[in-house]
């Protein structure tokens, strides 16, 4: 029998749900199972009740196919709000905005704003940088149609979990750089932000769970089309590579000591702090990836509750 090395320092409350997951060896051929057996966030009743959802397409980078992306809208009231621009995560190799639907409709309901979340294209078939001009263009599109939106443009926000939370990094990165788009704020859930954590010494006791480090080398892999740990790879691809980080929205980041992303997502804090971006860090004893999905649990609850506090912070200030 295999003896877990971390199993004795998960949350209690947490401890069963990662049996719910498929226990899956990540490769090209098993791929499409993992994309089949997608979970999605159980969704709120109330919350459903309390906002309308739509479709639209929208053109993709140039030469690039066009995008589909989720419109998310409060029934009462009025704008223009302030917006989430939710980017889906998945590894770069799975997911899709509607498994997200039950995180993102509460969202839109208890802050009054609107929220977007786009399907880009999946890796390894799209590589960087498609994924992320992906990204940048539904971000973009945003901007452009604030106002049939309802949307504050003054009052963007990037959202993302995981490697979502890796593509709302780099996003922020470019739109710093490009300059053409201004973001209020980044939350950042457990972030995939540093390929090389794939060829740093093992951590002792995190990655055990739901997104190991085989997983965690396959997505790179994908989605750079070079061996993570490479030279040469992109600080828009790899947030953690970035040699700047000043200038940046101010940041929330949610992980957990458990999580295969703790380190990297601690030294992206300390980074950003160091750089003058203020950046507020909760990092959640016993919690293992994807924790924060467990219903009905007090650490989940809780990483929800601040999470929707620090973006209430910064996209209705008082």
């Amino acid at each position: 029998m295999t003896t877990s090395r971390s199993r004795h320092l998960v949350d209690p409350g947490i401890v069963g749900f990662v049996d719910l997951f498929p226990k899956l060896v990540l490769s090209d051929e098993s791929l499409a199972q993992m994309r089949g057996a997608g979970l999605s966030a159980p969704t709120d009743p109330a919350a459903m009740e309390a906002t309308d959802l739509a479709w639209r397409t929208i053109s993709g980078p140039d030469g690039a196919p066009d995008l589909q992306i989720m419109i998310i809208t409060p029934r009462t009231g009025s704008g223009p709000r302030p917006c989430i621009f939710h980017v889906h995560g998945g590894g770069f190799v799975a997911g899709t905005a509607e498994q997200f639907e039950g995180l993102l409709r509460p969202l839109a309901a208890e802050l009054d704003c609107i929220v977007t979340s786009v399907n880009y294209r999946l890796a390894p078939e799209t590589a960087f940088p498609g994924p992320l001009e992906d990204c940048y263009a539904a971000l973009a599109w945003v901007f452009k149609n604030a106002g049939d939106l309802g949307v504050d443009a003054s009052r963007i926000a990037v959202k993302g979990e995981s490697a979502g939370g890796g593509l709302a990094a780099g996003l922020a990165l470019l739109a710093r750089d490009r300059g053409e788009y201004a973001l209020m704020f980044q939350s950042l859930t457990y972030p995939m932000l540093d390929d090389r954590t794939c060829v740093a010494d093992p951590h002792p006791y995190a990655g055990e769970f739901l997104w190991t480090a085989p997983h965690n080398a396959y997505g790179w892999r994908a989605y750079l089309g070079v061996e993570p740990g490479s030279d040469g790879v992109s600080p828009y691809a790899a947030p953690a590579r970035a040699e700047n980080l000043a200038g940046l929205p101010p940041t929330y980041i949610c992980t957990a000591s458990l999580d295969l992303f703790i380190d990297e997502n601690i030294e992206y804090a300390r980074r950003l702090i160091r750089a003058g971006t203020p950046c507020e860090l909760h990092v959640f004893p016993g919690g293992y990836h994807g924790f924060d999905m467990a219903p009905g649990v007090a650490i989940s609850q809780a990483a929800q509750r601040d999470t929707v506090e620090a973006l209430r912070r910064a996209l209705r200030p008082a």
